[in-house]
């Protein structure tokens, strides 16, 4: 029987949702830049990787861990 720690998937929703609140942020910030493009490239970079950690940690919270 497993139990699903949600501890860590509610933290792996708040990263999912700090990435996209970070990625929207820099949007809005790109149009000042002196290179728009490497800037949203460096940030959707970051904002990706740190989804996707989130969404990992959605994936083995809801997983659980084994209870003997």
């Amino acid at each position: 029987m497993r139990q699903p720690n949600k501890r860590v998937a509610i933290t792996g929703a708040v990263l999912v949702a700090a990435a996209v609140a970070f990625f929207l942020f820099f949007l809005t910030l790109a149009s000042k830049s002196n290179d728009p493009k490497a800037l949203m490239e460096t940030v959707g970079q970051v904002s990706g990787v740190a989804g996707a950690i989130g969404i990992v940690m959605i994936v083995l919270g809801m997983r659980g861990k084994n209870i003997a």
